[in-house]
């Protein structure tokens, strides 16, 4: 009886133990899964915002200031709420967040090293969660730490634009995005070096430099100030006639400056583009988006192997699809943004942007499932199917119709979707750019993404 006493007491301390060790186990999965949320959401947040996009964060600190400026700031306060929503032992934990380039420590304030251009390529978010006063029975006897949890997660955002300044060997690092619509955009601002470039009273520039895969015209434009071609706005309307089951170009074939009169506004500026070849199944399709795989590819995800930036002539539009004639833009866009009448430009279920202040705005939906939750309507939100990712080719001399062409990406282009209208021509606002060569030097492996600026975890330091 005494031998049974002793082993008693023996095994009911070890049943503690192990319960704590349990309790420990789970907690510390708990803060992890905490943790990678806060940092991709705060990744997802610098994404969006168009940070990357300026001259560098030297030269735009207030716009840095905004997303990332300590605590108060947009990507802080979202690390927070997303690691928050994940409870470690039933209770919200502490979250701490900072922001480095990839060399030094962490800072809480990213305006701390702006000065660092290699900020605006590759910024770093840290969240580190920690869960204190764990529920154990015997840890808490050794000591407070013993009832203490905490892990770390770093998520990379990452823009390839000029990346080759810090990449070994000088060469760009190119992206392949995963979802990508079938709109390809020739390498050409609309609103840039003034509001008529694109109507036939001047020559745009570049998005995108073909050498180095720089932006353009960096910075950042609210209201349509013109001050950076983040926050421009205008109309993406079908290079395809209306006539015909294939596409005849309406410009030249060299795709010279040309002003879409008929059924647009006119006095907003528009960028021509041209169908890309859909040459493989097409995923994540609602079921309103038709039976063509072209209207599919653009309310679902293209294949990423038809995407691949900075490779030379590894690309192909297809004029053999008409969008314009077909009806297949308006049918899947409308499927993808779920806008309800396309004959007005006022919102009818998609979601909007608020264009008049930065960081810019995107509002639910009535539409959009985050929208119809009781009093969400309205309310902002940080992911969209009004986001999308474009192809960016370099300009060349393409064949009048009904043909394949070989051409060159350099870069993606990142908008926001504020409308369709009952022709197939898209309201689009800029969200982000993302450049990467014309293949003239040997690119390195594709980064695979879910937008021109990529985010993913990295393991941390």
């Amino acid at each position: 009886m005494v031998l049974v006493a002793l082993a008693m007491v023996a095994i009911i301390a070890m049943a503690a133990l192990s319960i704590d060790v349990v309790t420990l186990y789970l907690a510390k999965e708990e803060a992890q899964r905490s943790a990678d949320a806060g940092a991709l959401a705060a990744a997802r947040v610098i994404s969006i915002s168009g940070v990357t996009g300026t001259a560098g964060p030297d030269n735009d600190a207030v716009s840095w200031s905004k997303i990332c400026g300590g605590d108060t700031s947009l990507a802080s306060l979202t690390a927070k709420a997303a690691a928050q929503e994940n409870s470690v032992a039933g209770i919200s934990p502490t979250v701490s967040v900072t922001y480095s380039s990839g060399s030094g420590s962490g800072v809480a304030d990213c305006t701390a090293v702006v000065g660092d251009d290699q900020l605006g390529v590759n910024p770093l978010v840290t969240v580190q969660v920690t869960r204190i006063s764990l529920p154990t029975f015997f840890s808490r006897i050794w000591s407070r730490a013993a009832n203490t949890v905490s892990a770390t997660a770093t998520a990379e955002v990452f823009n390839p634009s000029h990346s080759g300044a810090f990449a070994p060997g000088g060469t760009i690092i190119p992206v392949q995005p995963r979802c990508v619509k079938p709109w390809v955009v020739p390498n050409r601002d609309p609103l840039n070096p003034n509001l008529n470039c694109d109507q036939g009273r001047g020559q745009c520039n570049t998005l995108v430099s073909t050498a180095d895969g720089s932006i353009t015209h960096p910075g950042i434009s609210v209201n349509g100030n013109n001050s950076g071609v983040i926050g421009e706005r205008f109309w993406l309307v079908p290079d395809c006639s209306y006539s015909g089951s294939s596409c005849g170009l309406r410009d030249n074939p060299a795709l010279a400056n040309h002003v879409r009169t008929t059924h647009i506004d006119v006095g907003m500026p528009n960028l021509e583009y041209l169908p890309g070849l859909v040459g493989t199944a097409v995923n994540a399709v609602p079921s309103c988006a038709g039976a063509s795989t072209y209207a599919q590819a653009i309310a679902g995800c293209d294949s990423s192997t038809n995407y691949q930036c900075g490779v030379a002539s590894q690309n192909t539009i297809d004029l053999g699809e008409n969008p314009a004639f077909s009806g297949d833009s308006l049918n899947g866009g409308k499927c993808l943004i779920q806008e309800g009448d396309p004959t007005d430009r006022q919102p009818d279920g998609q979601d909007t942007m608020v264009l008049s202040s930065y960081p810019f705005q995107i509002l639910a939906g009535s539409s959009n499932p985050l929208g119809s939750l009781a009093g969400r309507p309205g309310k902002p939100i940080s992911s969209s199917n009004s986001i999308v990712s474009l192809p960016i080719f370099d300009r060349q001399t393409l064949a009048n119709a009904g043909t394949t062409n070989s051409v060159t990406f350099v870069g993606f282009l990142q908008v926001f979707i504020n409308s369709i209208d009952q022709y197939g021509n898209i309201d689009v606002t800029i969200l982000n750019v993302a450049g990467c060569g014309n293949g003239s030097s040997t690119p390195g492996s594709p980064v695979t993404g879910s937008s021109p600026v990529p985010i993913r975890l990295i393991t941390p330091p």
